[in-house]
């Protein structure tokens, strides 16, 4: 995590988004291009770095190692204790990937849910940043098989929805909605096939990004050599979402002003 402009986040909240790719030098480059960030380095050690939009972080980004290592997009949520919650990650079946570990003034883990959806869990201060404000995402979304029964799930790890935590989460006919202070960090919708042939429909935590123009948001990633198409449901949640696969092939989607 950077070290500017840190705070104690909310436990159980979305707290920063971070990209791990095999080619850093590449994926600055395109989100250059594309996103018009700028790059900063970071306190975690050469292979990190910082985006940024006018001066504000938006996300992070590391170096995959290893045969078969895949870039993606992935989120971290704020915990008191992580290793508490990578127990209870473990208690419910799910899969610890990476640590606890120690990573600057904080402690990091990857993990994954019961239907293969990557995320990431942070104990320590993290940035001044909130999905949907700023820099921030304007959604973070996970796509999964049933909906509700994934938020059973993280609520038991992160602690959703107890009195003295931040969070409480509202059930939809169809959708859960994660908020905090009456603003909505997270939305879990129901789609994701676990077998599915394409990549962009199975399980997953889907980072949105706010922009002014997300068409044409979509044309300068492919001209940065990417892809991007129109949204489907449940990834596009606005008319004018794109999804956007970067050329080391992490996935995102893009949202203009009408994003919900």
């Amino acid at each position: 995590m950077p070290a500017l402009g840190t705070t104690m986040p909310v436990t159980g909240a979305p707290c920063w988004v971070s990209l791990v790719t095999p080619d850093p030098h590449a994926a600055r480059s395109f989100y250059s291009q594309v996103m018009g960030w700028g790059f900063r380095g970071s306190s975690l050690g050469r292979d990190f770095s910082v985006a940024v939009a006018d001066d504000a972080p938006v996300a992070g980004m590391g170096c995959c190692r290893g045969r078969g290592s895949a870039a993606r997009w992935t989120p971290y949520f704020a915990v008191a204790d992580a290793d508490e919650t990578a127990d209870r990650v473990r208690e419910r079946g799910a899969t610890l990937a990476v640590g606890p570990t120690r990573l600057g003034a904080g402690r990091a883990a990857l993990a994954a849910d019961r239907d293969g959806a990557a995320f990431g869990f942070w104990e320590g201060p993290a940035p001044a940043w909130t999905v949907g404000r700023g820099s921030a995402p304007a959604r973070l979304d996970l796509m999964t098989r049933h909906a509700f029964e994934a938020a059973i799930f993280y609520a038991e790890i992160f602690d959703w929805a107890k009195p003295d935590r931040g969070c409480t989460v509202e059930y939809a006919q169809d959708h859960v909605v994660v908020q905090v202070a009456g603003h909505t960090v997270a939305t879990l919708r129901g789609g994701g096939i676990e077998s599915a042939p394409d990549p962009r429909m199975r399980p997953r935590w889907v980072v949105d990004f706010h922009v002014a123009d997300s068409r044409a948001t979509a044309v300068a990633a492919g001209e940065a050599g990417g892809e991007s198409s129109p949204a489907p449901p449940p990834l596009g949640c606005s008319k004018d979402a794109y999804i956007i696969c970067d050329p080391n092939g992490a996935l995102f989607t893009v949202s203009g002003p009408g994003a919900a």
